[in-house]
């Protein structure tokens, strides 16, 4: 196959090239190529290497009534992603042990629309687990520093963070964790925006951060930093690196595009956690995006029943935003933000430091995974458009920009997804 006449949007660059595609594999990028059986006319499109969201929450097995793989994964390719890692909570049992992990890796086989990747999560009391999970194929682990939401999945102590963070490194794996110091949060005083906004301060994630670099640079494990909501903690990462700690951290859509004057407008549809940050906050993460100082930017998808998020009472509202078919709509919407870096944060980069092999990129040797799009299309997110398990969002009105022409994994049509592979590139 040969997709013909696109322009190619890598994080090198862009250009106008065609691609030659041979058993799911692409095999030469270039001007005026030659090639045999199926042809693709890209005249007029933007061609994206398949976009990679290792921040979901498919819930299944366990709650599928908040979101199903199929429903998930096929909102995804809707939206230019190839591929996703999927979070060991919300669903039931969680993704503690290797018994549940067989459970939902069987569930992926049979729904998954594009590939896919398990994270396992690291808990009070499941250190003999961790081996066993990387054998069966674990992405890496995801803890907490404060309470998940879900009973199942409780809190990591600072011990048994650095304990776990010591065999992780000796496996050669990576933890992610979510961030946020419970010696910092307090309970709402009440029911409002307001209440909620101030049981979650911004310091709580800034001190949660700092623990952790500490704890990444005393036992050498990889660490992750998920959802990061603030500047400061984006930056003390950025700090860290520079001084040799191999620590990273992603942002999401929601954090660049709403401040905590937002909440009570959008009601319980924008509660999650952190929550919504200052103006000026979410102004300069804009900024540091645009410069290329933001690593990667994923959806933290956690979907729920549309129950859960309404009422007055925020302090009962499920907290979590359904977004990932339009994160990169929406980012290719925002002014100043140039092709190159919507292709490094949402594909490339994601795939560099989680070890995704042959992903992420458009070069000879990578899987075809594709995202050919008309950027000509401007648009707003609509319910009616959304193909989740339960269609709303937070998102419903604002800009995006793209209208997905199609998607192909592994060089065919999205339908059949294959566990990630993970290791360098061939």
């Amino acid at each position: 196959m040969i997709i013909r006449g696109g322009t190619v949007v890598t994080a090198r660059g862009v250009e106008k090239a065609d691609i030659v595609v041979n058993r799911g594999h692409i095999a030469e990028v270039g001007r005026d190529l030659e090639g045999y059986g199926q042809v693709i006319d890209a005249a007029g499109l933007h061609v994206f290497p398949g976009g990679i969201d290792s921040h979901v929450h498919f819930n299944e097995p366990g709650r599928s009534e908040w979101e199903t793989i199929a429903d998930g994964s096929a909102a995804l390719a809707a939206g230019g992603y190839t591929a996703f890692i999927d979070m060991p909570l919300n669903s039931l049992p969680v993704t503690t042990t290797v018994e549940a992990f067989d459970l939902k890796l069987a569930s992926m086989r049979r729904s998954a629309k594009v590939d896919y990747g398990l994270w396992a999560g690291l808990v009070p009391g499941n250190t003999d687990q961790l081996a066993p999970l990387v054998a069966r194929g674990a992405m890496g682990f995801k803890a907490f520093m404060c309470a998940s939401g879900i009973d199942e999945f409780p809190p990591c102590s600072l011990d048994i963070l650095r304990e776990g963070m010591a065999k992780i490194a000796g496996l050669g794996s990576i933890l992610l964790v979510h961030a946020e110091s419970r010696a910092s949060l307090t309970d709402p005083r009440g029911p409002g925006a307001d209440d909620f906004l101030a049981s979650r301060p911004p310091g709580a994630e800034i001190e949660a951060i700092g623990e952790l670099i500490s704890l990444a640079r005393d036992t050498g494990c990889r660490t992750h930093v998920v959802h990061v909501s603030t500047v400061q903690g984006m930056t003390m990462i950025a700090e860290a690196q520079l001084r040799g700690v191999d620590v990273s951290g992603e942002t999401c859509p929601h954090y660049l595009l709403y401040s905590e004057n937002d909440l009570e407008r959008l009601g319980g549809m924008g509660k999650c956690a952190p929550p919504f940050r200052s103006a000026g906050n979410r102004d300069d993460l804009r900024a540091m995006l645009a410069a290329g100082e933001v690593e990667m930017v994923v959806s933290d998808h956690s979907p729920s029943t549309l129950g859960l998020k309404q009422g007055d009472d925020f302090r009962a509202i499920w907290g979590g935003i359904s977004g990932c078919q339009s994160t990169r709509r929406l980012l290719l919407a925002q002014d100043g933000l140039e092709l190159r870096v919507v292709a490094a944060v949402t594909a490339t980069r994601i795939a560099e430091r989680f070890g995704i092999k042959d992903k992420g990129d458009i070069a000879p040797g990578f899987d075809a995974d594709l995202w050919l799009v008309d950027l000509g299309s401007t648009d707003v997110v609509r319910r009616d458009d959304l193909l989740y398990r339960n269609r709303f969002s937070v998102h419903e009105g604002q800009k995006v920009r793209g209208r997905t022409v199609k998607t192909l994994v592994r060089g065919v049509d999205a339908g059949k997804g294959e566990p990630i592979r993970r290791g360098e590139r061939s």
